[in-house]
């Protein structure tokens, strides 16, 4: 009995021992996960700009190295895709509106300064001109229709640029490889944080998980709750619904009403209200009231309606209008190069960012069979 309560109690301590090294393995792993992800944060061009640009050029190899490759394999899929896209390129340069948020805009400055939407049908030309004939009333809802057709197709174009993360999500678990994305792993990080320490969460992580939660649970009414309001975090909305295998038509069928036709006739409303002339010319009075900048402010935004009240007015081939620079076209360029230029540095951090993960992840798997193979060792010295 003595002999058989020692090895009862030396199997037990064996188990205990056994369980305590993996938990203690675990927390290992868990802190060299956690100092390489705040070390591929700090790695930005503004913090460590030798570093970022040398993973950045290592990254650019790798990916054209890769890419050529694909290319070659691919070679009759690329020769169609070629012609796919030169055929959009010959679309994309006929005459037209092809920026559907200005097309709006434009579209209800002149109904109200026409006084009429008999415009010409699409493709309308460069400049929107009055017809001779008017209305007795513009309302909103005559421009709504006016523009309704573009609106669903920018809708539809905003469902359809959701595909890539959901698609990625899903080959990877149906593969059975980890989902290797920051925004990913990030929930799980949250998941597990909101048990332990849900008071340490803040709005956008408790908005992450909210996105998260709804999808899982709810199913098409969440995703198209989702996808109907302006909401920045729709893309984690896809990776979840592709990790979770949700049906594709269950996942783009809910995005698409959500965004071609609920959320485009709230953004289509709140640019129609926005640049309906008496709004406008409501929204320049109260710039006066800005102390010190107000007066100063007012001049090029009400130079600028003036000029497109007159565009409205000219006739085709009837002489050009004063085409100047403003000040108001000044500061519109400046803010479009700051956004090109960060865009820029955006991808150069995410590609270096990219290359220490991927250099991260083969160094784990290297040490893994470097242990693997020790192990083999050891066991094959003892037989």
């Amino acid at each position: 009995m003595a002999t058989m309560r020692q090895r009862g109690t030396s199997e037990s301590n064996g188990v205990h021992k056994s369980q305590h090294t993996e938990v203690d393995d675990f927390s290992k792993v868990k802190k060299i996960v956690e100092m390489e992800r705040q070390e591929r944060e700090q790695l930005v061009l503004w913090r460590q700009p030798l570093s970022t640009l040398h993973y950045f050029s290592l990254e650019a190899v790798f990916l054209a190295q890769a890419l050529c490759i694909r290319l070659w394999r691919r070679k009759k899929t690329v020769a169609l895709s070629l012609v796919v896209m030169s055929i959009a390129y010959l679309i994309y340069n006929l005459e037209g509106q092809h920026q559907t948020g200005p097309h709006i805009a434009s579209v209800t400055l002149a109904a109200y300064e026409c006084k009429s939407v008999d415009f010409p049908e699409p493709p309308y030309p460069n400049e929107l001109v009055c017809p001779e004939k008017e209305d007795e009333r513009v309302s909103m809802w005559t421009i709504m229709s006016k523009v309704r057709m573009e609106a669903i197709m920018w809708g539809a174009g905003t469902a359809i640029g959701e595909l890539p993360p959901y698609f990625m999500a899903r080959a990877a678990r149906l593969s059975g490889a980890g989902l290797e994305d920051d925004d990913f792993e990030e929930i799980e990080e949250l998941i597990h944080e909101k048990k332990e320490h849900p008071e340490e969460l803040g709005i956008m992580e408790k908005a992450k998980l909210y996105v998260h939660n709804m999808v899982q649970k709810v199913g098409f009414f969440g995703i198209l709750a989702c996808a109907s309001i302006p909401n920045p975090l729709f893309d984690l909305a896809g990776i979840t619904c592709g990790h979770f295998l949700i049906p594709f038509w269950t996942f783009f069928g809910a995005t698409l009403i959500g965004k071609a036709i609920i959320k485009m006739h709230i953004q289509k409303l709140f640019v129609i209200f926005l640049f309906s002339v008496h709004h406008v010319e409501k929204v320049i009075q109260l710039m006066g009231a800005l102390p010190g900048v107000g007066k100063s402010l007012q001049t090029p935004f009400r130079d600028w309606l003036e000029k497109q009240r007159l565009k409205l007015h000219h006739k085709p081939g009837g002489g050009g209008t004063d085409s100047d620079g403003n000040l108001l076209s000044f500061i519109f360029e400046k803010v479009v190069l700051v956004m090109v230029f960060y865009f820029i540095l955006s991808i150069i951090n995410s590609m270096a960012q990219s290359y220490h993960k991927r250099r991260c992840r083969i160094q784990h798997a290297l040490e893994k069979a470097e242990v693997i193979n020790v192990t083999k060792v050891i066991k094959s010295s003892k037989d």
